[in-house]
């Protein structure tokens, strides 16, 4: 056959396959969770169906009442057991009669239906129990720390030294099944649907400049460290350099900062590159992504995800994540008072970028104590160094402030106006630079939401998911500790914005990057980058704007002068997610096995001492304080 009739042929093969109707996705088959094992059912699973069959269940003592019955409990639910009474099964009654709490135990018997009156809806399997026939205690629990209930209070300490007790409790168990099936749907999208490729990149590498610290790992050689890496993010890069084209990871990741509720030394990452794409297509593959593994018991997510300006963020929410599920935005009322007799507000209007800001409490009356509204503006001055003005509207329309001398009534109206005040509304006023006011007012935002809501205003809706993009983030940002210098607001591979790409030679102070994040209610949830890559240009930003030596990165620019594809990527933090997802408090309840608040394994206690002779092929000596040392020798 002629090559073009063959080309011609395949074409039109591709044309009718494209075009015939998509096979329906066949539903996914229930898990057996009874395969290898020697039970015959869960402790969740048993239904009136069952009834009249003989079954054998595994499981932990939940509690034992009288003698009579038990509850026994597997990870997937519960099974109420008939202790028999009668004298042929004396022994099986002694043994389930006396097993401690949280014992395990193997019981046989047969399904029944319970009696009329005392079936329990709120339990999947209350319409049957199980009658013993045959019992035996595989291992009998001595006296528990804490009851494994979700409603007992306990210590988060306690809940870690002892985290294979808490990892009984429903509520984690939920949490990290749900956090199983919410991957597993990442890896199919990404992977089946999309050609991604799944590679394992190192955790032993070298100290690269810019981002987080990092944590030291001694090698044999005299003075040489690895170190481990707080993101695969050189890896990625030099993947796409390969020609891979497109990488996934659910990467572990450290930094060796403290912990907060919403960060700990160990994490993971949904790490993702692509070669040949830009930001557009990166924000619409985490779209899909999300909608696709999305747990179905949280409802639905709408896409595309609504997008702002870094510039935009500042402004109205005074940060860079903002949680857009609440109004009581930042604004700008320096037009409003430009004409004013107020010294302050003239001072801050005198500077190139001084503005007047403002944020309306909706109810802050009636909802906010005078101890709450000394508490928000201590805070903006302790932390912001802010000066914050009150400003509350009367019943009557009428302003109460001590700012209301130096206003006419058009200046009143027009301020009433702009914020749309309405009765018993609490306005806060800040000026000063542009920054910090927004700061300043964007940390008393959050903070006043959460004074209404333990005051009882509803405000947030925890059931709301509202995702949002925040772009256009500037390049480089002042040293806090040397405002003259510059470092990296993303990383020091991010590519500048395409509009501002000559600013990088002339003023980098004013060059917009091409980094993204994922905000999700508040929280920073995901970010990326377009990547640099020319090897000119990462060398001309590590040298000359950051001032770092790129020697410590010659692999990879080297790597980008062998035919770098343009390329770009993000990371999804995981544990954040899915804490976000699930409501819970912190990230360690998301997480199997997690550290700490500052950073300690207190089941294992790690970190914990080496000896001297353990030390001695890393050619190191600990140079112990003093009062350890004491401590030691006793």
């Amino acid at each position: 056959m002629a090559l073009p009739r063959l080309l011609l042929l395949r074409a039109l093969h591709r044309a009718a396959a494209a075009a015939a109707p998509a096979a329906p996705p066949a539903a996914p088959a229930a898990p057996d969770f009874n395969s290898f094992v020697t039970r015959t059912n869960t402790c969740g699973e048993l239904r009136s169906a069952h009834v009249g069959q003989k079954v054998t269940l595994y499981g932990w003592v939940q509690y034992q009442r009288q003698g009579l019955f038990l509850v026994l409990r597997d990870f997937q639910g519960l099974t109420q057991v008939i202790i028999p009474q009668d004298e042929a099964h004396s022994q099986v009654k002694e043994l389930l009669s006396s097993a401690p709490v949280e014992s395990v135990v193997r019981v046989t018997g047969t399904v029944s239906p319970r009696p009329l009156g005392q079936q329990n809806p709120k339990m999947p399997t209350g319409d049957i129990e199980v009658k013993a026939e045959t019992a035996e205690i595989l291992n009998s629990c001595k006296k528990l720390p804490f009851e494994i209930k979700d409603f007992i209070k306990k210590s988060e300490a306690l809940r870690m030294q002892y985290r294979y007790l808490d990892l009984r409790s429903a509520r984690l168990q939920s949490n990290l099944r749900l956090r199983s099936r919410v991957v597993m749907r990442m890896r199919h999208y990404l992977c089946n649907l999309h050609g991604f490729v799944d590679v394992e990149t190192p955790t032993l590498f070298k100290r690269t400049p810019g981002g987080a610290k990092e944590f030291l790992v001694p090698s044999r050689e005299a003075g040489k460290f690895y170190s481990l890496p707080q993101s695969p993010q050189q890896f990625k890069q030099l993947l796409m350099v390969g020609g891979l084209d497109r990488y996934f990871q659910v990467a572990r990741c450290y930094r060796d900062e403290g912990s907060r509720p919403d960060r700990q030394p160990e994490f993971t990452q949904i790490d993702i590159e692509m070669s040949f794409v830009d930001q557009a297509g990166i924000q619409r593959l985490i779209e899909g992504l999300l909608q696709h593994s999305w747990p179905e018991e949280r409802g639905s997510i709408r896409t595309p995800f609504p997008s702002m300006t870094y510039e935009e963020a500042l402004a109205e929410y005074g940060t860079d994540k903002p949680d857009t599920r609440f109004g009581m935005k930042i604004v700008d009322i320096s037009d409003v008072l430009r004409g004013s007799n107020i010294h302050f507000v003239q001072n801050a209007l005198s500077y190139p970028h001084g503005s007047v800001r403002a944020i309306c409490i909706p109810q802050g009356v009636r909802y906010l104590t005078n101890k709450d509204l000394e508490s928000l503006k201590e805070s903006a001055k302790s932390q912001f160094n802010q000066e914050i003005m009150e400003i509350i509207c009367r019943p009557d329309g009428s302003l109460k402030s001590l700012l209301t001398k130096f206003l006419g009534e058009k200046e009143q109206s027009e301020l009433i106006q702009a914020l749309n005040m309405q009765e018993d509304d609490v306005v806060l006023l800040a000026a000063g630079g542009h920054k910090q006011v927004c700061s300043a007012l964007g940390a008393l935002r959050l903070l006043s939401a959460d004074l209404l809501e333990a005051a009882g205003l509803a405000l947030r809706d925890p059931t709301a998911f509202h995702f949002l993009w925040v772009v256009d983030f500037p390049l480089f940002l002042p040293k806090a500790e040397n405002p003259t210098e510059l470092e990296s607001a993303h990383h020091p591979f991010t590519a500048p914005h395409p509009s501002d790409a000559s600013l990088l030679y002339s003023d980098p102070t004013k060059v917009r990057s091409q980094h993204y994040d994922l905000v999700l209610n508040g929280n920073e949830v995901g970010g990326g980058s377009i990547r640099i890559h020319s090897a000119e240009q990462q060398r001309f930003v590590l040298e000359k704007v950051l001032k770092e030596d790129s020697e410590v990165l010659s692999h990879l620019i080297e790597a980008l002068e062998f035919g770098a594809p343009p390329h770009g990527g993000i990371a999804l933090g995981l544990d954040r997610l899915i804490s976000l997802i699930v409501d819970a408090p912190s990230i360690r309840d998301v997480i199997a096995f997690p550290k700490s608040f500052r950073g300690r394994d207190l089941m294992g206690n790690a970190p914990d001492y080496v000896t001297p002779e353990e030390l001695e092929p890393y050619h190191i000596q600990v140079s112990w304080p003093l009062e350890e040392k004491e401590a030691k020798k006793n």
